[in-house]
């Protein structure tokens, strides 16, 4: 299986708290981030929202989509959202929360490992392809983000941290 471990931070100025709302309701992403194209609740969790399960439809500029279930392992408010991942995609994806003035700086984790057949047997030859539309994705959805708070978006970056894992 081809493993993937990425690391994108958002700089937003604006609310923290504008800013977690509107991750932390993932089912909205579709109204504002064109790659989500469909997110649906298949469980409900308990009161907190831990090991509600959500399940996520994406697709980049690839012809392809990927569609796996994401149940929530950890959520504290205004600090981190966790989950771990089953469907095409197998893995945990983290997101942290925190401020430096002005700015809301939003870090996520995502660590996975591919389970469709086809991508395992061009992941030699693709993997640069597929890295490249996990950040276009990631910076399509932080230009998204700040659109939707109206904020201004400072900066953002992308790491490929798999060799480093």
């Amino acid at each position: 299986m081809a493993e993937y471990h990425f690391l994108t931070i958002w700089r937003i100025e604006a609310p923290l708290d504008e800013v977690y709302a509107a991750i932390q309701d993932s089912l909205h992403w579709p109204n504002w981030w064109p790659s989500v194209r469909k997110v649906e609740q298949t469980a409900s969790g308990n009161v907190n929202g831990i090991n509600n399960i959500r399940r996520y439809s994406w697709q980049g500029k690839l012809p392809y989509r990927v569609v796996f279930d994401i149940r929530a392992t950890r959520i504290e408010e205004l600090v981190v959202i966790e989950g771990t991942a089953r469907g095409d995609l197998e893995g945990c994806g983290r997101w942290d929360f925190s401020r430096q003035g002005r700015v809301s700086v939003v870090h996520y984790e995502w660590h996975v490992r591919s389970k469709r057949w086809w991508m395992n047997l061009v992941a030699p030859v693709a993997r640069s392809i597929f890295v490249r539309n996990h950040a276009q994705i990631m910076e399509q959805g932080g230009k998204a983000l700040a659109r939707l708070l109206k904020a201004r978006m400072v900066n953002q970056e992308h790491l490929d941290l798999t060799m480093a894992s």
